[in-house]
């Protein structure tokens, strides 16, 4: 066996352990693989807290660059119930289920799927004790950029509609993100982390010359879902965390996941007047569940 598949062996077995030890202790959903919709991805899990009156809520979205991974995992599980804070964790379909169904462009389905999956929980909001005025998002990655889409994009109710959960509010009232994407403009992406290779996927696109070659032509759907081009002052406040140091202009050994990301959006916030904390590699660190905690208002 050689090295590296050693090591691949090693990561695999850790992480199958710490997937076991996780499901032995972690709480059961109070309702699980509840449909949102009429795909089979289209599903979430609901954890209610014990609480007297409403509670606040965590609407958690995962990440897995929008190609893999399962909501079983919700960041803040344990600490949020334990703090009268229910928790909501979402599936949503893939690129390629979105390319299956013809959805263009197929990032449009993952975004749209938790905006969906949030309207569904609010027009349950009664029946599952949840204020649906203390709704906090959270994810990483993939999820974050989602997360972050949602915590900056207008209000996307529609009061006309004839389907009474389309009517329901999409705004946060705070988000909580680790190591998101904040931009899917691939000149903008490269000017802050020149070996930047990620986000054709999101237009089902080849790879990142194609993404560059078609930019112009995607500037409207850039335009719709970036998170840095949505920003504004009424934004509810957000966290952006990274494990990396910020070196804007610089690569990054992990690009997707380069505090750089999180440095060009904290600047254009800061130029916009959007509430944000920017932790990064090497800064005095923070509470984040504090952050949590304090935008829901739970003592």
């Amino acid at each position: 066996m050689s090295i590296s598949k050693t090591v691949l062996f090693v990561m695999v077995l850790l992480c199958a352990t710490h997937a076991a030890t996780w499901a032995q202790d972690a709480p059961t959903p109070t309702k699980a693989n509840v449909a949102y919709g009429k795909h089979p991805k289209q599903v979430l899990d609901f954890y209610q807290a014990k609480t007297d009156g409403p509670a606040p809520l965590l609407f958690f979205v995962r990440g897995g660059g929008w190609m893999v991974g399962d909501k079983a995992k919700p960041d803040f599980l344990k600490e949020s119930l334990a703090a009268g804070i229910s928790v909501v964790s979402i599936n949503y379909r893939f690129i390629n289920d979105a390319i299956a169904d013809k959805v263009d462009p197929p990032v449009k389905a993952c975004l749209e799927d938790a905006k969906r999956a949030l309207q569904f929980v609010r027009h349950h909001a009664k029946e599952w004790n949840i204020d649906p005025t203390r709704v906090c998002g959270c994810g990483g990655s993939a999820g974050g950029f989602t997360t972050l889409w949602l915590a900056f994009h207008d209000d996307m109710a529609d009061a006309k509609s004839d389907d009474p959960i389309a009517r329901e509010s999409t705004r946060l009232t705070c988000a909580m993100t680790f190591v998101p994407q904040t931009s899917l403009d691939p000149k903008q992406m490269r000017d802050w982390i020149p070996n930047i290779q990620y986000g054709p996927h999101a237009f089902g696109l080849p790879d990142f010359d194609a993404f560059l070659a078609q930019r112009e032509k995607l500037m409207p759907w850039i335009k719709e879902f970036s998170p840095y081009e949505l920003a504004s002052k009424d934004d509810p406040p957000v966290f952006l965390f990274y494990d990396s140091p910020l070196q804007l202009g610089q690569p990054w050994s992990d690009p997707p996941h380069s505090a750089n990301f999180g440095g060009g959006l904290a600047a254009h916030m800061k130029e916009v007047g959007a509430p944000f904390e920017f932790y990064y590699k090497d800064q005095p660190w923070q509470d984040l569940f504090g952050f949590i905690k304090t935008h829901l208002k739970v003592k």
